[in-house]
């Protein structure tokens, strides 16, 4: 019997190896996935909206916190649909600038605009749940669209979202927008954070019965008002930090029939306005995966670090050790496998960047540094989750107890 003996520092580049070529791996998985649910996913244009034959009345809810800069432009593209049957319930979310002012001008130049001046939160509520309830609370559509202030919608897009709910009989339907990225550190972080959650929330997985799988775009999703009652409204998510996606799987979990389509055409919305934004709302996407499950939250903030960060960080010491170690073929395999797996990396964002963002495939270049960028963020996340106002959103501190419920 022959015994091989194994130095430790090949032991080490063993398991490197090996980790090395699980993400590459997965990252051909995030690829092939990510392609295929581009090519495959339903479209909002996938319907003749002159077969629309029901007016059904339709409540656009549109709940607004200090959003001067954007409300117009979203109330202008909201009045000027070729839906006929349809009014906007406005509410002022407690804003301290001119938003207000700015709703209140467009309800004077349009009688479909009702404005709503939410009362303040009560406990146990985040801040645009509640006046998401208020603004159901004022509807009297039998469709619910909800939509965020910073979203602007083409002026066919409320028939088309109709035509598909009417002629393919659905509880709810959510579209994907186009993401529109303001600054340098968004268009060059939101591919690489696409391409992570993409396979998790693609049309493919919402729109398969079999899947547990259910998500909604703040930015559109419409839902009957039966549906929406008989999930338990916004009181059933009044506590979630991303109440759309929570919303979404309340649907789902409710076997109600829902539907994810591509609405990048008729659809803009802004993700982040500058790092800030962007900052914190990686961090209350993690927050609030931590409050449901701390520890699966924990497993994918690490999946994250090597997944998107780990190659990166690891490619000068595989360089340094392929020229001065004497044990070349490993050394060799281990360079060869992180150089291919950063290859990968760089042409997955690039995709990403051209075909779900729709900007230049050059900010993929810049891949290292969206990869810390969320990769800390997750970590700090996880390491802030139980601190007092470890969430800071739309102006307003939330912390997560024990019993999972964001308090101011």
């Amino acid at each position: 019997m022959v015994i091989i003996v194994y130095t430790e520092l090949e032991i080490i580049y063993g398991i490197l190896t090996a980790i090395m070529f699980g993400i590459f791996g997965t990252w051909i998985y995030f690829i092939g996935y990510m392609l295929k649910s581009l090519k495959q996913s339903p479209t909002l244009q996938s319907v003749d909206k002159t077969l629309v034959t029901k007016n059904i009345k339709v409540s656009v809810i549109l709940p607004a916190r200090n959003e001067e800069k954007y409300i117009a432009k979203c109330l202008e593209s909201l009045t000027s649909q070729d839906y006929a049957n349809f009014e906007i319930i406005a509410i002022n979310d407690s804003s301290t600038d001119g938003t207000a002012d700015i709703m209140y001008q467009y309800a004077r130049k349009s009688s479909s605009i009702v404005v709503v001046n939410a009362k303040p939160k009560p406990d146990g509520w985040v801040g645009k749940n509640w006046a998401c309830y208020e603004g159901y609370l004022r509807a009297s559509g039998d469709l619910l669209l909800f939509t965020d202030a910073d979203t602007i919608h083409s002026p066919s897009v409320v028939s088309l979202a109709v035509g598909q709910i009417e002629q393919q009989n659905l509880d709810a339907l959510t579209a994907i927008p186009k993401l529109l990225c303001k600054d340098v550190w968004t268009k060059i972080t939101l591919p690489m954070l696409s391409n992570f959650l993409h396979s998790r929330f693609s049309a493919l997985r919402v729109n398969n019965p079999k899947t547990k799988t259910g998500y909604f775009f703040g930015s559109f999703y419409i839902i009957t008002r039966h549906a929406y009652e008989m999930i338990g409204t916004h009181k059933v998510v009044k506590h979630e930090l991303v109440e759309d996606g929570a919303l979404g799987a309340r649907v789902k979990e409710g076997k109600f029939r829902m539907k994810m389509v591509r609405g990048e055409r008729y659809i803009d919305a802004v993700w982040a306005r500058d790092f800030k934004t962007l900052w914190h709302g990686l961090r209350r996407l993690m927050i609030s995966i931590y409050s449901q499950d701390r520890r699966g939250a924990t497993l994918m903030t690490i999946a994250v670090f090597f997944l998107l960060f780990e190659p990166f960080l690891l490619v000068p010491y595989a360089l340094i050790i392929s020229q001065q170690t004497d044990d070349i073929l490993l050394s060799r395999i281990l360079l060869d496998i992180n150089l291919a797996t950063i290859a990968i990396v760089l042409l997955a964002n690039a995709i990403q960047s051209k075909f779900g963002v729709f900007q230049s495939p050059m900010y993929a270049i810049a891949s290292p540094l969206s990869g810390a960028i969320v990769s800390v963020s997750f970590i700090s996340s996880i390491l802030d989750a139980k601190k007092v106002g470890a969430v800071n959103w739309r102006d307003r501190k939330y912390t997560v107890n024990k019993s999972q419920h964001p308090l101011k």
